[in-house]
């Protein structure tokens, strides 16, 4: 071990123990932090080119990434920076300094490496200039806007190996699904666009946070997409969601077996009957769990009385909400399964959010005369009478 490492691990051990933190510049910090990851570029880049790795019977990134504990992706980019460095002699220095951080340093670097033969056109001191004045992102920004302007081909080699990469994967987590995904730019700016026009708050009452609006949002584009009738049919069927149920489930009463997805996920009654609202319903009968009879699939909501409804209202029925019609599905002010009736006065149009709420959260839906009101769950009473004409919702 060399003397001055020996030096500079002693004055980092003192640093880490004597220095106060709330009085260490963290701008300073970081320079000298980014110097020393400007170093160690070099180093693994020199070790990697005595082959040192082969002595280990290992890639050089593999090498580099166990002995200086860090992943793969990292090590990749040390070994990419060292050797770029040496081509860049300006940004060398300008890392040395501190005029420019590390990251900034990389990024420049893997535009050279990207550029191969073709780095020549990199004029260092207007990048220099170009990470002193950009973000991290913006900076990258304009790495993709050179590489493309020269070595076209080489950017399109590398967009299509990119979009190779792409992949949608959905798994259970507990009584929750995982959603995980790389997509392509183009692919990524559509959803994008997509989710930002549906996950926007609907009314004074919504109290979801970003991500949570993001999330339903998505879901509601499944639901549009499959009530709309336009996706490709498996089996001569539209795709739906089944749910396997019993009359007991479906009013919710105690003891009732438990509704499931075709998955087999247990779904809560109130699910059900939110389900149901606007779904086909098939009675199904069954001996020792052997069908003996399937009926006819019937709709909880005729197209007639849906293009009535749809006459009556321009959007979703809930206050300050502004969701299209087209946008919404029937939900039946007094629940059917409870005795109400299967008739236009009985249904009003709401969205996927706000028919959630009232369902599984807990809202309430009053009908007193001619309309209706709407009450959050958190105002409700503990002990609630129903007045003579007055209706609570399922």
């Amino acid at each position: 071990m060399s003397g001055a490492l020996e030096l500079l691990e002693a004055a980092a051990r003192d640093f880490d123990r004597e220095e106060d933190d709330d009085f260490v510049d963290p701008k300073r910090l970081a320079a000298v932090v980014d110097r020393l990851q400007g170093k160690l570029c070099r180093v693994v880049h020199r070790a990697a080119k005595r082959g040192e790795h082969v002595l280990f019977g290992q890639s050089a990134c593999t090498w580099v990434a166990k002995t200086c504990q860090m992943s793969r992706t990292a090590a990749a980019d040390r070994l990419c920076v060292g050797e770029q460095l040496g081509n860049l002699p300006q940004v060398a220095e300008a890392l040395s300094s501190g005029e420019i951080g590390y990251q900034a340093s990389a990024v420049i670097c893997h535009l050279s490496e990207q550029l191969g033969e073709k780095r020549d056109h990199i004029d260092e001191q207007d990048w220099i200039g170009f990470a002193r004045r950009f973000s991290i992102k913006e900076l990258r920004f304009l790495t993709y806007r050179a590489r493309e302007a020269w070595d076209a081909e080489g950017f399109e080699k590398d967009s299509e190996e990119d979009y190779e990469q792409r992949y949608l994967h959905l798994s259970e987590m507990g009584h929750m699904y995982k959603l995980d995904a790389v997509l392509d730019p183009q692919g990524a700016e559509a959803l994008r666009t997509a989710i930002e026009a549906l996950s926007k708050p609907l009314g004074h009452d919504d109290l979801r946070t970003p991500k949570q609006r993001r999330a339903d949002a998505l879901v509601e584009l499944v639901h549009h997409a499959m009530d709309k009738g336009t996706l490709p049919r498996r089996n001569g069927v539209r795709p739906h969601i089944n749910v396997n149920t019993t009359i007991e489930g479906l009013k919710g009463e105690v003891g009732a077996s438990t509704s499931e997805l075709q998955s087999g996920m247990p779904v809560s009654s109130k699910t059900v009957q939110r389900l149901a609202c606007d779904g086909t319903l098939a009675r199904i009968l069954k001996a020792d769990s052997v069908v003996v009879d399937v009926g006819r699939a019937t709709r909880a909501v005729s197209p007639a009385q849906w293009r009535a409804l749809k006459a009556r209202h321009r959007t979703c029925a809930a206050p300050g909400c502004d969701r299209p019609i087209n946008w919404t599905s029937p939900h039946h002010v007094e629940f059917w399964a409870r005795g109400g009736p299967n008739n236009l006065p009985n249904l009003l149009p709401l969205c996927y959010f706000h028919h959630r709420l009232v369902h599984e959260g807990g809202w309430q839906v009053i009908r007193a005369g001619e309309g209706v009101t709407f009450i959050r769950a958190d105002h409700l009473l503990t002990e609630r009478v129903r007045g003579p004409g007055v209706r609570w919702a399922a």
